[in-house]
């Protein structure tokens, strides 16, 4: 289970990040390019992302460790 969730966290991180370097325009490629409101939605993946790869790496408590 950790490393899906990890794998999708990098999934995540790197697609928010083309986000927003199109929303900006720094890439400008494609339909997304210069338009602001994929900046932010880049922003919003990228948080969903680190909020992944914190849940899938966290040290839980009173269990055993897992092979």
């Amino acid at each position: 289970m950790k490393w899906v969730l990890n794998i999708l966290g990098v999934f995540l991180l790197l697609m928010g990040i083309v986000w927003i370097l199109q929303g900006t325009g720094l890439y400008p490629v494609g339909f997304m390019a210069h338009q602001i409101k994929y900046t932010y939605a880049g922003i919003v993946v990228d948080i969903i992302a680190l909020g992944l790869f914190v849940l899938a790496n966290r040290r839980r408590k009173n269990l055993p460790p897992s092979s």
